[in-house]
């Protein structure tokens, strides 16, 4: 018999799970429930975690995202989806949203149920995103704007808070431009073809026409056209006389087509004395001669030699002052400044005293009474007094963090936009330089992508055929905001640019790892120390959607436990309301951004620790099973 859980939550959970397989018209469907992004993969679905409160806002959230991941399931086919996505950023954008709007919009009819329960996901998420505060077109996306607009004119339900607001402020715009096509869409919203042509005809009105790129349907015409003229050259072989001409010319002509004949079997002679010709020339090349096999392409990733990258073209590693003119980061930091003015004396306080406790260890330890070394003046009475008595000498000890490198490695996501972005970057300044006095070199790095839903390595696989699991799907974005080399004076600028509009997107925490790593082990310093400051799981969609749900989440892992296996490194992490301690062995998750600055310097002070078991008191580490 099975012990029964504790947790009042886990009932709610499997009924809902159950359910939504019913829904999606799949018993095989596995249903998840976690901190991560939700979504679909393959047959795997991921639905918002249920905590032990099971609050109206979580309950009513999981039972949305369930409906709609649901009827996406039921009602989407996705190869006829692939068949019509537009190439461009802006088209794909809108196809995508009307698609999704057409989905609920038929569950809606079919199980009205739903219908409140979407109703509640679009509310959470508008409300989270501010489109109940926006003010001009601009702040809503037109895409998401579409898509609200689709679902309200296919269903007759008015849109909640939020989403209303979003959609009102593009309405017009859509109306006067895709009036007309919008009067067919309660036609074709049964038949996912003719929707998704009805998406193009809506695209082209909105002015994203040349981002379509080739009309899927010609193709089929094309074909059709090629079988019927086929079909017609079989029926009626005599319609042009082709067939008869050519046996009366053979018969006519017998001569003819012996030399025709003759001409091929000299010209496949010729051809195959010059393969032969070429094979033995090849075989009777020396060895020091003999071609080699192209190079192999160097893998992804060292820890992980399954991980993959569709293309790397378009990666990049810059600095931030690249990114911005000097007056704009200039103008950034002032702004940060700003922003965290009521925070930095509780900053620069613990920042003393991690360089107090610092400056403590690094006070001169001397062993005395040795025969040799530097002669100990204060024991030369001793030799006045008694000349018998030998001379004493001492040698300095080394400090245990003397010749240290450490490495800040920041999550630049979107998910980290606000106050979260910003502390992380005030505090990183801030230890910075106070690490710097304590003559501890210092690097702080970000990690991003260069564009949402992916960049030209997605368009690259568009353009390619869309093949299986082709591994990351995104261009990255490495940012070294300062170099462990160079002097905190000269870098203070750089730090913000976190606060430059649009710089922060998504998040594929692996790789940015592994690049880190790289970059410490090339260090000389004899202790290196790196650490992570992160708000969440990897997440790229364009990647996850099309490879299997945990693609990022697993190379992370190999990456971690790579480092910590190889031990040049010294590994821990701060997660800002996101545990990562199922990741990291040396992590701390807290609650609120403004604990950073004390986590990050008593973490940072525990490393220094010579005892064990304060150490691992301070760092929350786990104990090995």
């Amino acid at each position: 018999m099975s012990k029964q859980s504790d947790n009042p939550a886990d009932a709610f959970k499997k009924a809902l799970a159950e359910a939504t397989k019913v829904m999606s018209n799949d018993p095989d469907l596995t249903v998840s429930y976690s901190v991560d992004p939700s979504g679909l993969s393959g047959d795997s679905m991921r639905l918002p975690q249920v905590s032990r409160r099971m609050t109206r806002e979580e309950v009513l959230l999981a039972r949305g995202t369930a409906d709609a991941l649901a009827l996406n399931r039921r009602y989407h086919n996705g190869q006829t989806h692939a068949k019509y996505m537009p190439a461009g950023d802006m088209a794909r954008d809108l196809y995508e949203a009307m698609e999704t709007a057409r989905c609920e919009a038929v569950g809606a009819r079919d199980m009205p149920g739903t219908a409140g329960n979407i109703d509640a996901k679009i509310k959470y998420d508008s409300l989270r995103k501010g489109y109940d505060q926006a003010k001009q077109p601009s702040d809503v996306p037109l895409a998401t704007a579409a898509g609200y607009l689709v679902r309200h004119l296919a269903t007759g339900r008015d849109m909640p808070a939020g989403a209303a607001n979003a959609m009102e402020l593009w309405r017009g715009y859509i109306e006067d431009q895709a009036g007309g096509t919008l009067e067919t869409l309660n036609d074709t919203l049964d038949d996912q073809a003719a929707f998704a042509r009805f998406a193009r005809k809506m695209i082209v009105d909105l002015g994203y026409g040349d981002q379509l790129g080739d009309d899927p349907d010609q193709g089929d015409d094309d074909q059709d056209s090629a079988e019927e003229e086929g079909t017609e050259e079989e029926q009626e072989p005599d319609s042009t006389g082709q067939d008869d001409q050519d046996d009366d010319e053979a018969e006519a002509s017998p001569e003819q087509s012996q030399e025709q004949q003759q001409d091929e079997s000299q010209a496949q002679v010729s051809m195959d004395d010059t393969a032969d010709q070429e094979l033995g020339e090849e075989a009777e090349m020396p060895d020091g001669d003999a071609p080699m096999e192209p190079p192999a392409p160097p893998q992804a990733s060292d820890a992980d030699p399954n991980y993959l990258v569709y293309q790397t073209d378009h990666d990049e590693v810059i600095g931030a002052e690249d990114l911005a003119e000097p007056a704009e980061l200039e103008r950034l930091r002032a702004y940060l400044d700003q922003q965290l003015e009521p925070l930095k004396g509780a900053v620069s306080r613990l920042a003393n005293k991690l360089q107090r406790r610092l400056q403590a260890q690094q006070n001169r330890s001397w062993e005395f009474d040795l025969e040799e070394g530097t002669l100990d003046a204060g024991r030369l009475a001793r030799v006045v007094a008694n000349p018998t008595t030998p001379l004493s000498f001492k040698v300095e000890q080394d400090t245990e963090f003397r010749d240290t490198c450490v490495t800040l490695l920041l999550d630049n996501s979107g998910s980290m936009r606000g106050r979260p972005i910003s502390i992380a970057a005030i505090c990183a300044d801030v230890l910075a330089r106070t690490l710097e006095r304590c003559n501890v070199k210092v690097e702080i790095l970000g990690f991003t992508t260069r564009a949402w839903k992916g960049g030209q390595a997605r368009e690259a696989w568009l353009n390619d055929g869309r093949p299986v699991q082709p591994g990351r799907l995104n261009d990255l974005r490495h940012i070294i905001y300062k170099s462990a080399d160079a002097p905190w004076r000269r870098t203070r600028p750089n730090l913000g640019l976190m606060m430059k509009e649009g710089l922060l997107k998504e998040n594929i925490d692996g790789e940015a790892l592994e690049w880190a790593h790289r970059r410490m082990i090339a260090r000389h310093e004899a202790r290196k120390i790196l650490m992570v400051i992160s708000d969440g799981a990897p997440v790229d969609d364009s990647t996850l959607s099309v490879n299997p749900a945990n693609y990022l989440e697993k190379h992370l892992r190999d990456v971690i436990a790579m480092v910590e296996k190889r031990k040049a490194v010294e590994l821990l992490a701060i997660g800002i309301g996101h545990d990562v301690t199922r990741y990291y062995d040396r992590a701390v998750t807290i609650t609120d951004v403004d604990q950073l600055a004390g986590a990050m310097t008593e973490q940072l002070a525990a490393l220094f620790d010579t005892d064990p078991r304060a150490r691992a008191r301070v760092m929350g580490m786990r104990r090995a099973s």
